[in-house]
């Protein structure tokens, strides 16, 4: 994780995990209704869904890797004013706000993605 999200050392391992934790809660909150689905229709994990493979492991659970990963990064660089309450800190986290909403962004496109559907949603007012 700490590699793939570019984290350096200055997150404990006490606190990504703490991340990664509640990452994996909101993605699986985000996902329920539709897991609840596909366990009623007989698949009981993930990676019994059909799907093709990336890299040996299946598409939607890739797919999920990354929501986690991109929920860990959000939750993490948005606690990072206080890790370093210094002037410097403060200016880093403003200067990563785009950043922030980027890693939402990819975390809501793979959530939409696993579940097959379109990544944004158009109403008529």
């Amino acid at each position: 994780m700490r590699a793939s999200m570019r984290l350096d050392g200055t997150v404990t391992d006490a606190r990504l995990r703490q991340a990664i934790v509640a990452a994996m809660l909101a993605v699986n909150d985000a996902l329920q209704a539709w897991a609840d689905t596909q366990q009623a229709a007989g698949y009981a994990a993930l990676s019994d869904l059909p799907s093709t493979t990336v890299d040996g492991v299946s598409r939607r659970v890739q797919l999920y890797l990354r929501a986690v990963a991109c929920a860990t990064a959000v939750e993490v660089t948005e606690r990072y004013r206080s890790f370093d309450a210094t002037n410097s800190a403060n200016q880093r986290a403003d200067d990563l706000t785009p950043s922030i909403t980027e890693l939402r962004r990819d975390q809501r496109w793979a959530v939409r993605d696993l579940q097959n559907l379109p990544r944004s949603t158009v109403e008529l007012i």
